[in-house]
């Protein structure tokens, strides 16, 4: 054996001794690199912290697994690439992907059973040189801690946007999604909602979807003021032990001694969600032989409140061009009627809450405005270009808007719907006779938070025409509407401080194939991306085996 080789033999031994070196340190110490320009791979601190503090299994069922075109193939890859990441910091987490179609004996009685937990397939179009075939997919999962369940949606479908821009935006939101999941399932201490009763307020069966997923955050509790009513100061002393107060649609007026009470409660910290109706005007109310009702103010008494904090809820009703059609019988059955009073409201993503939202359905809804104040005013919903306001009172009929219709009238802008407010409150009870005396009144409030939309039924959103929606599929627009996606947003925002929601601003920029482009130029494409390099593979073996023989042949 002559020195060469022994030192070959040693070069590589070495090799061989620094690799298993490295393989029992990386057993020990774990350190990814994150080289994405976007840091897609690199979670937030609250996500990490989040993970960390897991203590017993979480177990992950993906169910995206199959083989998908490229634009869902990315988004398994970038499932399985968020969930390594989140495993990576915490061995409690374990996850599996399963494919529910691959057993096509037992494929029928699966989708059926994942249909009915909620579980909504998904049909794609795939196109395979010419052929073109749907395939369905469920782009879900479901995590599971002891007997707690959650599920989690990993497909983003809103509406205008491009196969490509639904994928982008899914995985924007995947970090969200994992983390959104296993809070629910792993936060034992909830702050507290109180959903307040007593004047009028929506029955609890239209809003029963929306309080059943707040509950899975957060303890809800019916407060009415009704309880105590010779003791409005005990009355305030509760209402202080909630952390947020959630109005939905009241229809009679507040009294001086509640209205006192829900400001004091702003003054002190407490988050609060107004959903408001100023116009009364509901569909039933069209069912009588004119097929027409009168839509009139309501006084709920709470204008200077709302003056003072620095919006104002309009008497107007909003008509857009954009819209959702009403149901009326005929002898073929139900038939769709242009209906401009339900307006679909298209997310600007100007912010957090309305982030990759889908379409929101409102009916009935109000204008309004924001007033200078120095409070922070972030505008959340707004109906389209193409819409006006109309003032009541005024008749509304079904057919209003069958003939006659005049679109070029629809040119008033963007109708201010729901809108953000942030900063330290003024009271609007400020150097005035209060209704009764309380310990603490506070004229200035403290640093806080609420949200203020002119659309009681926006929290509707199972129902069209007061009619259930089957699935939560609209049959006449095929949307699944994003209103309960947007009001959980909002709740969060109000009441977050771990910074969860702050999750869902991650941007992700992917890349995508032009489509068009590739089936023009197949087979240039074609050339360009597997015949180059196998051709340049070849001349470097050719030029490789020339020099070696050329060097050795001396």
């Amino acid at each position: 054996m002559n020195n060469q080789t022994k030192k070959n033999i040693l070069a590589f031994l070495l090799l061989f001794a620094v690799i298993i070196v490295i393989n029992i340190v990386g057993n020990f110490y774990f350190k990814r690199f994150d080289l994405t320009q976007d840091k897609r791979y690199t979670l937030s601190e609250s996500t990490i912290k989040l993970i960390e503090n897991i203590e017993e299994p979480v177990f992950i069922d993906v169910f995206l697994e199959g083989n998908f075109p490229p634009e869902f193939k990315r988004l398994q890859n970038e499932t399985k690439q968020i969930l390594e990441e989140f495993r990576s910091h915490n061995s409690n987490l374990i996850f599996q992907f399963t494919n529910p179609l691959e057993d096509e004996s037992q494929a029928q009685q699966y989708v059926e059973e994942l249909i009915k937990l909620g579980f909504m397939p998904t049909n794609i179009n795939s196109n395979k040189k010419g052929k073109k075939e749907v395939i369905q997919i469920f782009p879900w999962a479901i995590a599971n801690q002891n007997e707690k369940s959650v599920r989690v949606p990993l497909l983003v479908n809103n509406f205008g946007n491009s196969p490509s821009e639904n994928i982008n935006s899914s995985v924007q939101l995947l970090e969200f999604a994992f983390a959104d999941a296993i809070t629910k399932i792993t936060t034992e201490k909830k702050k507290r909602i109180a959903v307040l009763k007593g004047n009028g307020e929506m029955a609890d069966k239209y809003q029963a979807d929306y309080l059943l997923n707040l509950k899975e955050y957060y303890q809800l509790g019916e407060f009415n003021f009704d309880s105590l009513q010779d003791n409005p100061q005990k009355i305030l002393e509760n209402l202080n032990r909630f952390d947020a107060a959630l109005i939905v649609k009241p229809t009679e007026a507040f009294s001086d001694n509640e209205k006192y009470i829900l400001d004091q409660f702003v003054m002190n910290g407490g988050k609060s969600m107004w959903l408001m109706d100023k116009v009364v005007a509901d569909i039933d109310s069209l069912q009588n032989e004119n097929n027409a009702a009168l839509a009139y103010p309501r006084e709920l008494n709470l204008d200077d409140l709302f003056f003072k904090y620095g919006v104002r809820i309009n008497y107007q009703l909003v008509q857009d061009l954009l819209s959702t059609p009403i149901t009326a019988q005929s002898a073929q059955g139900d038939v769709p009627i242009d209906w401009l009073y339900s307006p679909i409201i298209k997310s600007d993503n100007n912010h957090t809450v309305n982030k990759n939202i889908n379409l929101i359905k409102l009916e009935f809804a109000n204008t309004l405005d924001t007033l200078k104040n120095g409070i922070k005013k972030t505008v959340l919903l707004k109906s389209t270009p193409q819409s006006k306001a109309v003032g009541a009172p005024l008749e509304v009929n079904l057919y209003e808007f069958m003939e006659g219709l005049d679109e070029q009238s629809y040119n008033k802008g963007n109708q201010n719907i729901g809108v953000l407010l942030e900063g330290k409150f003024t009271s609007g009870f400020k150097n005035r006779v209060k209704p009764f005396p309380s310990k603490n009144n506070l004229e200035s409030g403290k640093e806080n938070k609420m949200i203020v939309i002119a659309d009681g039924d926006i929290v509707n959103y199972n129902y069209v025409n007061k009619k259930p929606l089957n699935g939560g599929i609209d049959q006449w627009t095929q949307q699944a509407y994003g209103n309960k996606e947007f009001l959980l947003n909002a709740m969060n925002y109000l009441l977050d401080d771990s910074g969860l929601i702050n999750i869902r601003n991650k941007e992700v920029k992917l890349a995508f194939l032009d489509k068009e482009k590739v089936e023009k130029d197949y087979t240039y494409i074609q050339l360009l991306t597997v015949g180059l390099p196998i051709l340049l593979l070849l001349l470097f073996a050719t030029l490789f085996a020339y020099l070696r023989k050329r060097k050795y042949a001396r």
